[in-house]
């Protein structure tokens, strides 16, 4: 209860208020961002804002209609507001994000810099914690939106009763740890399940956020989704399976950021496959996302090869060309050599 009442402490103390997370931000980031926002200026009357380093994913927007215009402020549209933002606030959170060089390094030197308090809410391995004066970090949830849940409900104005939190935070709240959950397919605990109860009790309509959420995609993300499962996927004797969204593909199906959000798992769903391997080419590197079933560390492959990290089943990271590979061609070949040594080792 020490550090509900520091933050409770802390927030009284503060007008101003940066609340940022994690750069390509997902329905946990943006879902529990939003959430603290929409508590801070709705129920302390503080000027909170949501700073993220891109732009909100078009799939996701929908989370944005019950939250005043100004709630979010993309880095990548405005770097100057953004910037000013974090400058100028008295109080800092980070969530979803174990450090602020998981935002970007434009943003991470003005947060580091700040002399101001810094929170870190977070559900990752491996947290900053020296950077933060006040750490919530916990790996035994779902995602971070469930852990923001559970701090909620214990702040003095709360006290237990979601009736004391806006309906749009809640809501919120329950897409973050739907999507952090893959609709509660992997990642959950038996408060996972407590959370989205008492959610749906408080009146969240979990049937619109779903409808939000895996109804309302373009036509061209599922004839992406046909093309790379049938003409892109590579899966490997060791049980590896990899695919691979290079610019070429892009271009050809018009991707938008987040429209493959939940590709990596498919493969997953084959009898033999043990770890799945997503690949995004961005300027100069790919972004990589992996998953794996139950026994395959994730987390140790993203870790030993791609220069990142995360949950045991979850993780990511990146590839870099010319220096971890000559060109985005050797992409799918040095994924193929590199779990062929982890998965024989």
């Amino acid at each position: 209860m020490d550090r509900i009442n520091e933050l409770d402490s802390l927030v009284s103390a503060s007008s101003r208020i940066c609340v940022t997370a994690h750069t390509h931000p997902d329905g946990d980031a943006l879902g529990s961002g939003l959430a603290l926002v929409g508590y801070l200026t709705e129920c302390r009357g503080k000027d909170a804002a949501l700073v993220i380093p891109d732009s909100v994913p078009e799939s996701l927007r929908f989370i944005l209609r019950n939250f005043r215009e100004d709630a979010v402020i993309p880095y990548a549209e405005d770097p100057v507001l953004a910037t000013e933002r974090i400058r100028s606030s008295d109080l800092i959170f980070c969530l979803d994000c174990p450090s602020f060089s998981r935002t970007n390094p434009e943003m991470e030197a003005p947060l580091s810099a700040s002399a101001s308090p810094k929170v870190l809410i977070d559900h990752h391995l491996n947290p900053d914690a020296g950077a933060f004066s006040l750490v919530f970090s916990e790996t035994e949830v779902s995602s971070t939106c469930e852990l923001l849940f559970l701090i909620l409900k214990r702040m003095p104005d709360v006290d237990g009763d979601l009736k004391k939190l806006p309906g749009s935070v809640l809501g919120a709240l329950m897409t973050g740890m739907t999507t952090d959950t893959n609709n509660f397919a992997n990642s959950v605990f038996p408060g996972t399940m407590r959370m989205a109860s008492e959610l749906i009790a408080a009146g969240v309509d979990r049937d619109l956020i779903l409808s939000d959420l895996y109804h309302n995609y373009r036509e061209n993300r599922l004839r992406l989704m046909g093309y790379l499962l049938s003409e892109n996927l590579v899966i490997s004797p060791e049980g590896a399976a990899v695919m691979v969204l290079d610019k070429e593909c892009q271009e050809r199906f018009d991707f938008r950021q987040g429209e493959s959000e939940g590709f990596v798992n498919l493969p997953l769903s084959v009898a033999n496959v043990k770890i799945s391997i997503f690949l995004t080419e961005e300027e100069g590197k790919f972004r990589v996302s992996v998953r794996s079933k139950r026994g395959i560390s994730a987390n140790r492959l993203a870790m030993s090869y791609f220069h990142g990290g995360g949950h045991e089943m979850a993780a990511g990271g990146k590839l870099n060309f010319p220096e971890d590979i000559p060109s985005p061609s050797e992409a799918k070949a040095y994924i193929l050599k590199v779990t062929r040594e982890f998965l024989t080792r």
